[in-house]
């Protein structure tokens, strides 16, 4: 026989539930659509960084700044590559959510300095290359954005009505009288 709290507990947050699913978080299948898209396109970045040689850019002149920034974006992708197949497998995982997002922020913001230097001291193809990638994978990174935002929400919201649910409980526990305690018996 089941715990009958345990099965209110769950009643009672039926209507939260579909409040959630109705506030925009997407279903498991458009998640996973997304999460794999992102996995798609982070992996192409990372061959192309490869690519880049910013140590002979040092030799033409170019600052070495070039070589951090590098070195930035080829461990930024090698991660996120890492923490979206990660997301892949567990897409409801707000951290690993969290994870890919500011990953995939992180790589923007320097690949942007990094397509200068490999236009101006490289291959303007190459450049052209990488930011296509990045444009590419923009509408992406704003999903994922607007995912993570609805997925906290909900974990927010579902955090929100446990405590309620626990809160309840308690008092209804403690107005549960207290039983007598039985008296031991003393005798030879």
């Amino acid at each position: 026989m089941k715990n009958p709290l345990s099965i209110l507990a769950l009643v009672s947050a039926l209507p939260w539930c579909g409040a959630a699913q109705q506030a925009g978080v997407p279903t498991e299948w458009e998640v996973q659509k997304l999460v794999e898209t992102v996995a798609t396109q982070s992996a192409r970045i990372l061959p192309l960084i490869e690519q880049v040689r910013p140590k002979e850019w040092v030799a033409k002149g170019a600052s070495d700044t070039y070589l951090q920034q590098w070195d930035s974006a080829h461990s930024q992708a090698a991660a996120l590559k890492i923490s979206s197949q990660n997301l892949v497998h567990e897409p409801t995982r707000l951290t690993a959510a969290m994870d890919t997002f500011f990953r995939l922020q992180s790589l923007e913001t320097v690949l942007v300095s990094l397509i200068d230097g490999v236009r101006r001291y490289q291959n303007p193809a190459l450049a052209d290359l990488l930011r296509g990638v990045l444009s590419e994978s923009s509408a992406s990174r704003q999903q994922l954005r607007q995912y993570l935002t609805d997925l906290a929400a909900a974990k927010e919201l579902e955090a929100k009505v446990m405590d309620q649910e626990a809160q309840r409980c308690r008092e209804k526990i403690s107005r549960q009288p207290v039983a007598a305690p039985v008296k031991k018996k003393t005798g030879n």
